[in-house]
């Protein structure tokens, strides 16, 4: 984290009480992984002297919610508007407390309460009502609001038990570290850190201004067929923009665009 970003997550946890008597300064981005049976107070922050919750825990870090269609409802809804805004506010009858929640959010379900649908050698269990029903316990417009959705089939054993190693985690993250440098760069003078903080008028500018020749078509082609709101139109060149930056391209060709397109795709009974 940069000093700005480390100091602010400083202040929260020390407003909270969790600051160690042995850290008088977090440099580490925080990773926060709550129960599904969480309050919606514990998620968001509340109480009579309003504290932050795990929302304003993970700012600038990792909000990872495991089995994300076992929490309540109303603890989803509550995400839309901090993933939408980077901040959350609480409201009391003698004040109102706005604090930062600034983080990525990753989340991982099963596609069904058994946790075999789609298995293609143990059969589901499990109705169609019944997975409909269990995927629609996640809305539109909080799904709509996430940029990557990734399937994870089954590993075979022969991958399990092979030898074979990919990258190792030091060249992924040295490659992470370049693309956030580029980024900084970009934003060097504004109050944006990364590309995911952009707003229309940078979309405009970084993104669409950028789109080569060949990627125009294929965007319009994607809006059309996948119907994508105006809020996924702008994540999704957004993505492409971080795709582009990884592969250290200075415009967004079609191949950055196709990928950033098909992670929108998302499984539904």
């Amino acid at each position: 984290m940069t000093s700005e970003e480390a100091l602010g997550v400083t202040k929260i946890y020390s407003v909270s009480g969790l600051l160690p008597s042995d850290t008088p300064l977090i440099t580490q981005r925080p990773f926060r992984a709550p129960h599904h049976t969480i309050s919606h107070a514990g998620l968001v922050g509340g109480g009579r002297r309003p504290r932050p919750g795990e929302i304003s825990l993970s700012h600038r870090g990792v909000l990872f919610l495991d089995e994300l269609p076992e929490f309540s409802q109303q603890v989803l809804e509550v995400l839309r508007q901090p993933v939408e805004d980077r901040v959350v506010t609480i409201a009391r009858a003698q004040s109102t407390v706005t604090f930062p929640a600034n983080f990525m959010l990753v989340a991982a379900m099963n596609a069904c309460p058994c946790g075999f649908y789609g298995d293609p050698t143990k059969e589901c269990t499990c109705s169609e009502a019944t997975v409909s029903r269990y995927q629609k316990r996640i809305s539109g417009p909080l799904l709509d609001r996430i940029d990557i959705f990734v399937e994870v089939p089954r590993v075979d054993y022969d991958k399990l038990a092979g030898t074979a190693t990919g990258e190792t985690s030091a060249v992924v993250r040295e490659r992470v570290s370049k693309g956030r440098a580029v980024q900084q760069q970009r934003f060097a003078g504004s109050p944006m850190i990364c590309n995911a903080e952009m707003t229309p008028t940078e979309v405009r500018k970084y993104c669409q201004a950028l789109l080569d020749e060949q990627a125009q078509p294929l965007l319009k082609l994607a809006m059309t067929q996948l119907s994508l709101s105006a809020r996924a139109f702008h994540r999704v060149l957004k993505l492409a923009r971080t795709i582009a930056d990884l592969a250290d391209s200075e415009r967004i060709a079609s191949p950055h665009l196709a990928e950033a397109v098909q992670y929108r795709q998302r499984l539904r009974a």
